[in-house]
């Protein structure tokens, strides 16, 4: 009794809380049979979220009155390949925000501005094995903490770029300023003022674009105070893309750099979307250029979507990688463990999968 009373009281404040404000469960479930080879062998099996994160969210908004609107955004990832999940963790998303007609202010755990440059123009969205982040080829401007990653020789910049940040305060243009859009953010690092490295962990970014009929260009830029306890080392990043979507194909390019530690890193990528049947077929060239080294890298991909549904699609996508001096960068894919590139190698990557979404 005790026990179905205690439901029956969740029920109700449940009942309340939908009937305060709008509230919608949301996801995309992904996954595909993949195939990663390099000069260190290969490794197949099942990946996840290679067209479309795997994820599982709410969201929901609330009218104020007087134009002012409140809305939060909860979203984690999910392991569809192997069933667990870091989505009660909410790594994805997790934001509070106030909308008026003046724009958002929004607070919590979100993504990096310049990073959505980088994932509006490539067009495979930096996923799977496609994607330009799945070469791992992109420096690191620091971890998602605000570090960057420590070796031998002090804070290396080689990685996968940070997408997300935590403890940010954002603002977010209206979306009634004639095409144009854009967004300011600030990060805390939460170091504690007596550290010689007191400022580790703080960011910045902002980003502007404009978005109008087939025409879609956008910038970027974001920095991180990263580097090792008693070293300060400041990781700047930068974006640049635009596409234009003549009806029968829609060609877009992509420029980003990033540098910090003494070091540079340079992604160029001419890419394009054409529809295709029911579906959709994506093609991306990239070149990924580390200054004054010889340790540069190529890479070319190709795929295509089939929409079953509005909701269902099935995708299929190749890539190669190749490396040029001591470069061993290489494929690899949420939920396969890359199998190493020799130096100079290539690095080959298939993957055939289906992706739903509610």
């Amino acid at each position: 009794m005790q026990k179905n009373m205690f439901a029956l009281a969740l029920l109700c404040a449940a009942g309340g809380a939908f009937a305060q404000s709008n509230v919608t469960l949301f996801g995309v479930v992904d996954a595909s049979v993949a195939r990663i080879s390099g000069n260190g062998g290969h490794t197949q099996g099942l990946a996840n979220g290679s067209n479309t994160s795997s994820r599982l969210g709410f969201r929901g908004t609330e009218d104020l009155g007087g134009g002012l609107s409140a809305g939060f955004w909860l979203e984690g990832s999910l392991g569809l390949d192997t069933g667990t999940s870091n989505g009660y963790q909410f790594d994805r998303r997790s934001t509070v925000s106030l909308n008026s007609g003046f724009g958002e202010i929004r607070l919590g755990r979100d993504k990096v501005p310049a990073y959505l440059t980088i994932e509006t123009f490539d067009p495979f969205a930096d996923i799977g094995v496609g994607g330009v982040g799945a070469s791992n080829m992109l420096a690191n401007a620091a971890t998602a903490a605000g570090g960057g990653t420590t070796g031998a020789t002090g804070t290396t910049i080689e990685g996968s770029a940070p997408k997300r940040l935590s403890n940010t305060v954002g603002y977010i243009l209206p979306a009634t300023l004639g095409g144009f859009y854009g967004q300011l953010q600030y990060g805390f690092g939460e170091t504690v003022s007596t550290a010689v490295n007191d400022k580790r962990g703080n960011s910045m970014g902002f980003r502007a674009g404009y978005m109008a009929g087939p025409i879609n260009v956008s910038g970027g830029y974001s920095q991180v105070q990263g580097g090792p306890a008693a070293t300060e080392i400041k990781y700047k990043s930068s974006s640049l893309g635009g596409s234009y979507n003549f009806g029968i194909v829609k060609p877009m390019v992509l420029f980003a750099t990033e540098r910090g530690n003494g070091r540079r890193i340079d992604l160029l990528e001419i890419g394009a979307t054409a529809p295709l049947g029911a579906g959709e077929l994506r093609a991306a060239v990239s070149r990924f250029d580390l200054k004054d080294s010889a340790n540069d890298s190529r890479k070319f991909a190709l795929g295509y979507g089939y929409n079953l549904s509005k909701r269902t699609q099935l995708y299929a996508t190749v890539a190669r990688v190749s490396n040029d001096g001591a470069a061993t960068r290489g494929i690899s894919i949420n939920g396969l463990a890359s199998p190493g590139v020799a130096a100079g190698g290539k690095s080959t990557g298939y993957e055939v999968g289906v992706r739903h979404s509610f």
